[in-house]
């Protein structure tokens, strides 16, 4: 059970962070148990976490804020361990480092900063640039599968749904099978507008309707001067 001055100090602190949010951190409290808070950390450009979204929870005590809270990744990320709380100088792991004045917004800086720097601490892991940044690209999918982020944070569900429609469009676009119907296609180019539009045919086109279009007139002409030539030997005779 939190004690008063805690919850006063916790609510505080979430109507600071909704006034005015910190660059790269959103943070939400449990709807059902205000000790309980979750965060998303956005990954910094130039750095092998950017484009990535790192989802986690912080556990205030109840004597907040005079004991440090516990924190924990949930998101793979390639520099700490899911699932475990982290050494840091702001969490339970030192208490004696505790500073009452920090708040849940200096924490989640503090630990984002950490976050992109390498030096080892209980909880981190040693991973290569490239797999920080496969797990970067994944972080927002794997995120979505968890019931508690998606109803905490549905401005990132919805940017996960608008990535997979891009992403799609895009296979659409490039796929073998929309490249071959393309090209089956008859190659007709329309000219002008409204009652004017008219087409060019293609080269085949053309000479079929040009023998199509032959003149009947002149062929019972060539068939009328091809009699008389012939006739002409008889009327001789």
């Amino acid at each position: 059970m939190a004690e008063k001055a805690c919850v006063k100090r916790l609510q505080k602190e979430y109507r600071a962070l909704c006034k005015e949010p910190v660059s790269h951190v959103v943070a939400r409290p449990s709807p059902s148990d205000i000790l309980e808070w979750h965060y998303v950390l956005e990954g910094s450009n130039g750095t092998p976490f950017a484009g990535g979204y790192y989802y986690g929870k912080i556990k205030f005590p109840p004597e907040y804020p005079y004991k440090p809270p516990g924190i924990l990744m949930i998101t793979p990320n390639g520099r700490f361990m899911t699932q475990k709380k982290l050494c840091l100088s702001m969490s339970d792991f030192h208490p004696e480092s505790w500073n009452p004045m920090w708040s849940v917004s200096s924490i989640l800086t503090g630990l984002l900063s950490f976050m992109m720097d390498t030096s080892p601490t209980t909880g981190s892991v040693n991973t290569t640039t490239e797999e920080k940044q496969r797990l970067a690209k994944a972080s927002l999918a794997f995120n979505c599968k968890n019931p508690a982020f998606r109803k905490l944070f549905p401005e990132y569900v919805e940017k996960y749904n608008e990535q997979q429609l891009a992403e799609q469009r895009v296979s659409e676009q490039l796929s073998p099978e929309s490249r071959n119907e393309e090209n089956s296609r008859p190659k007709v180019e329309k000219v002008g507008s409204g009652e004017d539009m008219k087409t060019i045919d293609t080269p085949k086109e053309a000479r079929k309707n040009r023998k199509q279009s032959f003149p009947t007139w002149m062929l019972l002409l060539l068939v009328s001067i091809f009699g008389i030539v012939m006739a002409l030997p008889l009327l001789q005779l």
